[in-house]
C-alpha cells in the first residue's frame, strides 16, 4: 500500500487497465474466440509490463503531497484523454478495419460513461461488448474515487457549492459544555482526502467505495438474472446502471427479457446517481442531516414525478371522454386504465433514466409517447439530461444541487419583491446555497451553455444539420450517449469505423474533426468546465 501510494496515479491506472483486460481474455478463451482472447491477453501483458517499468523508473521521484498538487487535475485529464489509447489496443486489434482513432474514440466514450458507440450491437463479438461495459464501469468508479480524493480538496467539481469560504466546517457547530473547559472556537476543516499524495488519497477512497460499488453491481446482476436476462446482458445492464454509462450489448429497451421486474430493479439502483449521500465520502455535500430533506433527492423525485404526470395528463382526459361515450364503457375504461398505468411507468422510468444520464429506455416508453401524443421526445429528454444527477456521482449534466441553488435564489428574490425587509431562514447551508452557491452555480451553467454553443459551431463545419449537431453536442457534454437516438438524426457518411460500424445512429459516419470535437466534449462534460479553467489559471501552476 505504501509503495503504491508513492507512484503516480496514472501509472497505477495503466496497471489496473492491464489487469482488467484479463477478464475479457478469459471470457473469450472460454467462448472459443481465440483470436480476441490473444489480443486482450497480450495487450494486458504489455500494459502490466509498461506499468512495472514506469514504477521502477519513477520509484525514487518525489510526488507532491499537498492538496493543491499540480498533477492532480492534469492526471484526470490525462486519464480521459490518453488512457483510452491503451484501452483501445485490443479493440483495434480485434477489428483491424476500424483504425486506432475509432478505437480511441470508443474508449473515450466508455470511460467517460457517455455510452455513445460507433458500432452496431449485433456486429461486435460478446467479449468486445464485455470490455466496453467493463471500461464504462471502471470509468464510473474512477469518478466516485477522484471526486473525494482530488476534487474535494481543491473545492471544485461541485464541492465548491457547499464549501465554507473560510476553510472551516460551519454546518453544525457545537457549544462548549458548561461544566467542562472551553473548547477551541474555530476548528479548521481538513478532510481525510487532503492528506498525502493523490495516489494515496485515491487508494484510500477506492477501498471505501469499491465494496459498495461492486456489491451494488453484483446484487443488480443477480436480480436481472432472476428476472430472465441472459448472463452477459444482465451483467452489462448492471454495470451500465451503476456507472450510468448506458452501455448494452443489445439494442432495444431495458425490459425486453426481464420485463417490468427487471426495469423496476434498474429503476431502484438508478436512484444511487441522484445523490452522493448513498456513497462513502463527500460529507461536505450533505446540506441536511436527514435523507428525507436532502435537496437533490427532493428535486430529483419532483422532476421525475412532474414529467410522468405531464405525460399522463396530456392525453388522459381526452381518452376518458372517448371511453365514456363508447358502447361498453366498463371494458373500455379498464383497458384505458391499464394502458395509462403502463404509459405512466414508461414515463417514470425514462425520466429517471435520462435525469441520471444513463439513457435506458423502458419497454413502455413508446406507449407513453403514444398515450401523451408526444411527437418529439428528444427535447424533453435532453432537458432532463442537462439537469443531470447528483454532484460527485457518476451522473453528468449541470447537477441537481446547482439547479436547486439557482431555484432557491430565485425564490428568495421573489420573496424580496413582495417583502423587501424580510429575513430568510434555512440556516447556514440555506444561506450559502442562495448566496455563494447560487453565484457559482450560475457561472457553471453559463459555461455549460457556452460549451454547447462552441461544440455545435465546431462540428457544424462539416455541414451537419443543426438539430443533429445540437443533439450530438448535448449528448456528449451531458455524457448521455443514448440521447442521440431519441430523435431522427440526419446520418453522415463522411467516414467509417469499419464493417461493424453503424453510421445510421449518427456517430459512426462523422468525419475526423467532428468526432474529435465530440470526444473532447465528452471529456469536458465529465471533468467539468470549472476544473479545466482551474488548470488554465496562472496561480494554479505557480509554485
Amino acid at each position: 500500500m505504501e509503495r503504491l501510494s508513492r507512484l503516480p496515479l496514472f501509472v497505477l491506472l495503466i496497471g489496473v487497465a492491464g489487469a482488467a483486460m484479463m477478464l475479457p481474455a478469459g471470457y473469450a478463451a472460454a467462448g472459443d474466440w481465440n483470436a480476441i482472447a490473444r489480443n486482450f491477453f497480450f495487450s494486458g501483458i504489455l500494459l502490466l509490463v509498461m506499468a512495472a517499468l514506469l514504477a521502477v523508473a519513477l520509484a525514487a521521484s518525489p510526488i507532491s503531497s499537498g492538496p493543491h498538487g499540480r498533477s492532480a487535475l492534469a492526471t484526470m485529464l490525462g486519464v480521459f484523454g490518453l488512457l483510452p489509447v491503451a484501452l483501445g489496443l485490443p479493440l483495434a486489434m480485434s477489428l483491424p478495419d476500424t483504425g486506432m482513432f475509432n478505437a480511441w474514440w470508443e474508449m473515450v466514450s466508455c470511460l467517460t460513461t457517455t455510452g455513445a458507440t460507433l458500432y452496431a450491437a449485433e456486429m461486435l463479438a460478446p467479449p468486445l461488448h464485455l470490455w466496453r461495459s467493463l471500461v464504462g464501469w471502471m470509468g464510473g468508479l474512477f469518478i466516485l474515487v477522484t471526486a473525494v480524493a482530488i476534487l474535494a480538496p481543491l473545492k471544485v467539481g461541485g464541492f465548491e457549492i457547499l464549501s465554507s469560504p473560510y476553510g472551516r466546517d460551519e454546518r453544525f457547530p457545537r457549544l462548549p459544555d458548561s461544566a467542562g473547559p472551553p473548547k477551541q472556537a474555530a476548528q479548521y476543516y481538513l478532510a481525510d482526502g487532503d492528506r498525502g499524495t493523490p495516489s494515496s488519497r485515491a487508494l484510500r477512497s477506492l477501498f471505501d467505495v469499491l465494496p459498495y460499488y461492486a456489491g451494488f453491481t453484483l446484487v443488480l446482476w443477480v436480480l436481472l438474472l432472476l428476472g430472465g436476462d441472459p448472463g452477459l446482458i444482465a451483467l452489462s445492464r448492471a454495470m451500465g446502471t451503476i456507472s450510468t454509462s448506458g452501455i448494452s450489448p443489445v439494442s432495444g429497451a431495458t425490459g425486453v427479457h426481464s420485463g417490468i421486474f427487471g426495469e423496476m430493479m434498474v429503476f431502484a439502483f438508478m436512484i444511487l446517481a441522484t445523490s452522493r449521500r448513498f456513497w462513502p465520502g463527500g460529507e461536505q455535500l450533505r446540506a441536511t442531516d436527514s435523507l428525507r430533506s436532502d435537496p437533490e433527492l427532493r428535486l430529483g423525485v419532483g422532476v421525475v414525478l412532474l414529467v410522468a404526470a405531464v405525460l399522463f395528463a396530456r392525453h388522459f382526459f381526452a381518452t376518458f371522454e372517448q371511453v365514456t361515450d363508447a358502447e361498453d364503457p366498463a371494458t373500455g375504461l379498464l383497458i384505458t386504465l391499464q394502458d395509462a398505468a403502463l404509459a405512466t411507468w414508461g414515463g417514470l422510468f425514462n425520466a429517471l433514466s435520462f435525469l441520471t444520464t444513463t439513457g435506458w429506455n423502458s419497454v413502455d416508453w413508446q406507449g407513453a409517447r403514444s398515450w401523451s401524443g408526444l411527437e418529439s421526445p428528444g427535447l424533453l429528454l435532453a432537458g432532463l439530461a442537462i439537469m443531470g444527477g447528483g454532484i460527485a456521482t457518476t451522473a453528468g449534466g449541470v447537477k441537481l444541487l446547482r439547479v436547486f441553488a439557482l431555484a432557491r435564489q430565485s425564490e428568495r428574490e421573489l420573496e424580496r419583491i413582495v417583502h423587501p425587509t424580510s429575513v430568510s431562514g434555512g440556516g447556514r447551508m440555506g444561506r450559502r446555497l442562495r448566496g455563494e452557491g447560487a453565484y457559482l452555480a450560475f457561472i457553471f451553467f453559463m459555461l455549460f451553455a457556452l460549451s454547447i454553443a462552441a461544440t455545435v459551431i465546431l462540428i457544424s463545419i462539416h455541414q451537419i444539420e443543426f438539430d443533429t449537431a445540437v443533439m450530438l453536442s448535448v449528448s456528449a457534454l451531458t455524457n448521455t450517449g443514448p440521447l442521440a437516438g431519441t430523435i431522427a438524426l440526419t446520418p453522415s457518411f463522411e467516414a467509417s469505423a469499419g464493417i461493424a460500424s453503424n453510421p445510421w445512429e449518427g456517430w459512426s459516419g462523422l468525419a475526423t474533426l467532428p468526432k474529435t470535437v465530440l470526444a473532447g466534449a465528452m471529456i469536458v462534460g465529465r471533468v467539468e468546465t470549472l476544473v479545466i479553467l482551474a488548470l488554465l489559471t496562472p496561480d494554479f501552476w505557480r509554485r
